[in-house]
């Protein structure tokens, strides 16, 4: 899990790859079990600059927006998935509801976000506008998310019970 960094350790290097002209990209999310327009979304926002940092929900954080039974993935392997992919750099866990304070400390040149977020509702855009960053909306891939599959899922093992009871 080398990706997986403290802000701390994130700035100095951003500090680095600043001094080298590099962009640097910046996204957040829970990445509950992870999924094609995961990797598709992740590879886009990766292409709007030469290094992406992933702020990505504890648990604790995931459980305050999504309720008790999530995540699925608990952190520490949705970062050491994150950090197995070749577009993300970075991997840094957070614990709040929002990723502000890693935005504010980061102030990314871009700000990627899906485009189920508007414009006026993506947190950062403002502090990252200001810094003279913009933000960009990546459309989502239709038909893929976590609740899709936790919803296949628990309509394919209802029909295998279903069935089971049947026979027995």
């Amino acid at each position: 899990m080398g990706k997986t960094v403290s802000l701390g350790k994130a700035l100095e290097d951003v500090r680095i790859l600043r001094k080298e002209g590099k962009k640097i990209v910046f996204t957040n999310g829970c990445f509950d079990i992870m999924h094609a327009g995961h990797v598709r979304y992740l590879r886009k926002a990766r292409s709007m600059g030469d290094a992406l940092i992933v702020g990505l929900n504890s648990d604790s954080s995931i459980r305050a927006i999504k309720g008790d039974l999530r995540p699925i993935v608990p952190e520490k392997e949705r970062a050491e998935v994150l950090s197995a992919l070749c577009s993300v750099d970075y991997v840094i866990l957070f614990n709040e509801e929002t990723p502000i304070r890693l935005i504010t400390a980061i102030k990314p040149d871009v700000l990627a976000k899906g485009a189920d977020w508007a414009s006026g509702q993506i947190v950062g855009a403002g502090v990252v506008m200001e810094a003279g960053g913009k933000v960009a909306r990546i459309p989502l891939v239709k038909g893929k998310s976590t609740t899709n599959i936790i919803k296949k899922i628990l309509t394919i093992h209802k029909i295998d019970v279903e069935k089971r009871d049947k026979k027995f």
